[in-house]
């Protein structure tokens, strides 16, 4: 169904021209982890040539844009999202000639392409923190978050590192603390600084102008901090957030000075202002803040004037009922405003959504459920690299592991390593296909029955159904840019509708093994035959089977 496209692609290809600037509204965006998707230098890990390999199996999925986790130069500490420069590629995945032919080979096959962009902190190896570290006053003195110790030589506050530990980290040079949200080699910048905040817009500007789309922006509420220090106050036992692991003390406070500052409202005014000077750029945030997420989504992508949408952690969650499914929806679809979400049930942070929601269900069937719930929401989905091959957690021993957080807290946290094996090309190979070197995670077993290219022969797979569903969604409107209404339903069945411009979608789900029906009154309903999935419509009834859909179209 598709053919692989030559590593060597021409940089000079046509560009990607933007007739609807409101692309990204309902976009299906697939989001590529490079060390993990295709290596094709031998050295065990996915490189920027290795996605220009396989565009046309990206093309081949229906999907509108890429989103490439970061590939910028790096120590690796964090795998990337420890930036050393913001303007280079590292050599691990290519180089800036690379970045270029993959994205002309992208554009030339309608993919947007849009890119990690990671401004809350640099890694310490980044010539500013050099600098900044070296004395108090250069003139970087100020570009990170430095304070004094307090009077016993503890640190300024009791702000917690999600890696685990205090957020603040001794130096000798200085003789001060320095912040760090995350590993202590990931200093935060002080975006009090407006140098800071220029540095970080030109390095937008510069991949902006060598033709991406858009970025994803990491922990975009972890701008700024609280420029007074106060000590973020305790949680009881009840209040903490379920998107922390309960054996990381993180989950102990209530993070309302460390992060999520009302600064930073302004900062992602000047971001969009920048964003606008590139007809078609759109932007989309990652919102870690539980209990906020309405609030945040709302006013960060308040429309026109700051970011094009956002997402959070409340579907990456263990928690997968229907009531919990619609609440999470219902909430965000009545508070967001003018605002747009986006949806994701995996990613590159949490455990896979085949191992997470579906343990003990037939994968056959609910991998292409839960991708085609995700894309018929309203908001802008994100497909994760190998979700749509249905994918689960891999299990990776502890002398395999190279996720500090997951070292940190085994074995109660094993981190974030099995939802990054390599993906499966191939059935019969060492590698899966993925590499024929040992490759930097090792390639799950029980992967390889699901491999690509074997999939790709099957048109009843997941694959291929994930394909027709998608290119069914493509021609109806409604189920991207549509308003969404939800209707009662019995059990662990979802049913709501999509309406735009007069055309009105209805959607059913059966998120059980036993079969559903649904009296919908006052409804004339017409099945839609959305592909891969034998829900049935008369009249008003809507018949579904256990992990089953339908679509239809509303007529009275």
């Amino acid at each position: 169904m598709f053919e692989e496209a030559e590593t060597g692609q021409e940089a000079d290809m046509p560009a990607n021209i933007i007739k609807d600037p409101d692309w990204w509204r309902g976009a299906v965006i697939y989001q590529i982890y490079p060390r993990s998707f295709n290596d094709t230098n031998g050295d065990g890990i996915g490189d920027l040539n290795g996605v220009t390999e396989r565009m046309d199996y990206i093309a081949s999925l229906g999907v509108d844009a890429i989103w490439l986790s970061p590939f910028f130069t790096s120590p690796m500490d964090d795998f990337g999202y420890d930036v050393s420069d913001y303007e280079d590629v590292d050599p691990m995945f290519g180089t800036l000639a690379d970045f270029d032919r993959m994205t002309s080979a992208a554009h030339a096959r309608g993919l947007k392409v849009m890119i990690d962009l990671v401004i809350s902190h640099t890694s310490d190896q980044h010539p500013w923190f050099k600098e900044s570290r070296s004395s108090k006053g250069n003139a970087k003195a100020d570009w990170y978050v430095w304070a004094d110790a307090k009077p016993d030589g503890t640190p300024p506050t009791n702000w917690l590192s999600i890696f685990g530990g205090p957020a603040w980290e001794w130096d000798s040079r200085r003789c001060q603390y320095y912040m760090h949200n995350f590993l202590t080699s990931q200093p935060d910048l002080n975006f009090h600084n407006a140098e800071v905040q220029s540095a970080v817009l030109s390095a937008a500007r510069f991949w902006l102008d060598r033709g991406v789309d858009g970025f994803r922006l990491d922990t975009v509420n972890f701008y700024f901090h609280d420029a007074e220090l106060r000590d973020n106050p305790p949680l009881s036992a009840d209040e903490m957030p379920s998107t922390v692991d309960p054996t990381n003390p993180y989950g102990f406070q209530d993070h309302i000075y460390d992060k999520t500052r009302p600064e930073n409202l302004e900062f992602l005014e000047k971001f969009r202002a920048l964003l606008d000077k590139y007809p078609g750029a759109t932007s989309v945030g990652e919102i870690g803040a539980d209990g906020q997420a309405v609030e945040l989504t709302a006013s960060y992508t308040e429309e026109n004037k700051r970011i094009h949408m956002a997402y959070s952690f409340d579907l990456l969650t263990p928690q997968h009922s229907a009531p919990y499914i619609r609440r999470i929806v219902e909430e965000m679809n009545e508070g967001i405003g003018s605002g747009w979400a986006s949806w994701a049930l995996s990613n590159h942070d949490v455990n896979r959504v085949g191992s997470r929601w579906g343990d003990g269900l037939d994968l056959q069937k609910f991998a292409p459920l839960e991708t085609a719930l995700c894309a018929s929401l309203r908001g802008t989905p994100c497909l994760y690299q190998g979700e749509e091959l249905g994918l689960t957690q891999a299990e990776v021993p502890f002398e395999k592991l190279q996720d500090p957080y997951g070292i940190r807290f085994w074995p109660e946290y094993k981190g974030r390593d099995g939802c990054r094996t390599p993906m499966p090309w191939v059935k019969d190979n060492a590698h899966a296909g993925f590499s024929e070197a040992d490759p930097w995670l090792p390639v799950a077993p029980e992967h390889r029955e699901q491999a690509a290219f074997e999939q790709d022969k099957n048109p009843n797979s997941i694959l291929n159904r994930n394909r027709a569903f998608y290119a069914w969604r493509q021609d109806h409107t409604p189920m991207k840019k549509g308003d969404m209404t939800f209707l009662e339903s019995p059990g662990e069945t979802l049913v709501f509708t999509r309406s735009h411009k007069g055309e009105t979608v209805l959607c059913a789900f059966n998120l059980a093994n036993n079969e559903e029906t649904i009296t919908l009154s006052g409804l004339q309903l017409e099945n839609l035959h959305a592909p891969g999935f034998a829900g049935s419509v008369d009249g008003s009834t809507i018949t579904l089977g256990g992990l089953d859909a339908v679509f239809a179209r509303v007529v009275s």
